[in-house]
């Protein structure tokens, strides 16, 4: 506005807008083309033994993306869960055997 008021030119911001809501933006173009996919592929699978094949077709799939850890990792990874779960089990342990004497010196 302060530019219009000088008397220059006003670089049309609602530009950039109109290409966006014009055609839905890029998000729903995606998001159309993908549903259409979706649906040509549900219709191939309208069995229900090839809904299950599919299913497992999609786990070996993620299964094949995961990072496995190594031999070294896993018994890094073991050993921290079992020293956190002893811990922890006597933190417990202990509380209980305290509030338990605490219990019955008061109600004993």
């Amino acid at each position: 506005m302060l530019a219009a008021a000088a008397g220059g030119d006003v670089p049309d911001d609602n530009a950039d807008d109109a290409l966006v809501t014009a055609g839905g933006g890029t998000a729903v173009a995606e998001r159309s083309d993908s549903e259409s996919t979706k649906a040509k592929k549900s219709g191939r699978r309208s069995g229900l033994f090839g809904r299950v094949g599919g299913f497992f077709r999609e786990v070996v799939s993620e299964l094949r993306k995961v990072i496995w850890p190594t031999r070294k990792e896993l018994l890094t990874y073991t050993g921290v869960v079992i020293v956190f779960v002893v811990i922890m089990t006597t933190i417990v342990a202990g509380l209980d055997y305290g509030f338990g004497k605490v219990i019955l010196w008061a109600l004993g």
